[in-house]
């Protein structure tokens, strides 16, 4: 979709939303683009089809993520890319007015998902952008999704905004949500003080108004959190899809773990730095702990839970002697525990009658496609090899072997 507002206005009249279920029921009998748009251009003219196909093809992408949203939304690939999980976005905006705010501004505001979530939740929301296309985005889904009367979208700057904060406000709203873009050039930005805004605004913002909740790098440095503000790290199908920042008003702990898994929530949270777990040899498990466990630096307290050790007093694997339902790790039998060497891994896997593994590593500098295939053997049963250090040596651990 073209980089100005006008095909997203186009898009909303009655012939766009026609021109657009047409391109959706092309794409539904697998026609490709070249055929697809040629169709679209004789039936809905050249103005229409190109946009139309677009947006077809984006709420196709959207809709495993959005559900029957998807078909309503107005979307651009980078909004898509960006745009959170609805459920996720609903579970922030319930925390940050869970005391009654009934006023928020969704900085910087992309493609509404944010602003639709809290207008859901029952907050008067301000929409702010300086990008024109996001702004006729997010008119177009708090219409689209049926929140139109609660949402003002607005151009304006966030540094701004946020300088301009004062009596625990932003822009006259009770709470805020900030979600600095964090990629520059097509590449991730590392240094937060490259975000846009800044971190230097993220900083103002969480000073400034208690109820706010900030999204920044899963990777951020600990020592960025600032002193009374709760970091939290969010996982989905063993994936860190989101960390999070909230200020004063709405922290509860020092650190939050929050990890779903088929549907269900679970979390994990500490009041003060745990420390790290103890090192032992290993045992008849391995516990690979979810990556917003390890993020969060609350290994030590599923350690503590399944009594676990960590392989190494660098790198988080735990082990112990059984088996686990935690909703933390995911466990893995050990079947033997060799030092890493090529030849000696092959031969074993191939007494056992292993032909196929799956490599994991950790602290290792193997490539774990390139092992796998190097690995592979003439034998019909499949194990899990993984590659790490233990006790500061390099181990593999050949793990669940199932004979074919």
């Amino acid at each position: 979709m073209p980089d100005d507002a006008g095909p997203v206005a186009l898009l909303r009249t009655p012939e766009g939303t026609a021109a657009t279920a047409r391109a959706a029921a092309l794409l539904a009998e697998g026609a490709d683009v070249l055929a697809g748009v040629a169709r679209l251009r004789a039936e809905v003219g050249p103005e229409l089809a190109g946009p139309a196909w677009e947006l077809a093809r984006l709420r196709a992408r959207a809709r495993p993520v959005f559900g029957a949203d998807a078909d309503r939304l107005f979307l651009t690939a980078d909004t898509l890319e960006q745009a959170g999980r609805p459920e996720l976005a609903a579970r922030r905006a319930a925390r940050l007015l869970a005391d009654g705010t009934d006023s928020a501004a969704d900085l910087g505001c992309a493609a509404g998902t944010d602003t639709v979530a809290l207008a859901r939740a029952g907050a008067r929301v301000l929409a702010v952008d300086r990008d024109p296309v996001a702004r006729e985005l997010t008119a177009a889904n708090a219409a689209a999704l049926g929140v139109d009367d609660d949402v003002w979208v607005v151009a304006g700057d966030v540094v701004d905004l946020v300088d301009a904060a004062r009596g625990g406000e932003v822009a006259g709203c009770g709470a805020a949500v900030l979600d600095p873009a964090r990629r520059g050039g097509g590449r991730r930005l590392l240094d937060p003080d490259r975000w846009s805004p800044p971190w230097s605004t993220v900083a103002t913002l969480l000073d400034r108004v208690p109820r706010a909740v900030v999204k920044v790098a899963p990777g951020l440095d600990h020592d960025r959190v600032p002193e009374g503000v709760e970091a939290e790290w969010v996982s989905v199908r063993g994936s860190v899809v989101e960390a999070l920042l909230w200020g004063r008003g709405v922290s509860e702990v020092w650190r939050r773990a929050t990890v779903v898994r088929d549907g269900a929530v679970h979390e994990l949270t500490a009041d003060a730095d745990p420390g790290t777990a103890d090192t032992g040899p290993v045992r008849g498990w391995l516990h690979e702990p979810d990556p917003a466990v390890i993020r969060s630096g609350l290994v030590s307290l599923v350690a503590a839970e399944l009594g676990a050790t960590l392989v190494d007093p660098t790198i988080a694997y735990l082990t112990s002697d059984a088996a686990t339902g935690s909703p933390w790790v995911t466990s893995y039998r050990v079947d033997a525990v060799l030092p890493f060497h090529l030849k000696r891994l092959r031969v074993l896997l191939r007494t056992r009658g292993v032909g196929r593994v799956v490599v994991k590593k950790r602290g290792s500098a193997i490539e774990p496609e390139t092992l796998a295939r190097q690995l592979r053997g003439p034998g019909s049963g499949t194990a899990t090899v993984v590659v790490t250090r233990v006790a500061g040596t390099p181990t593999a651990l050949v793990c669940a072997i199932n004979p074919g």
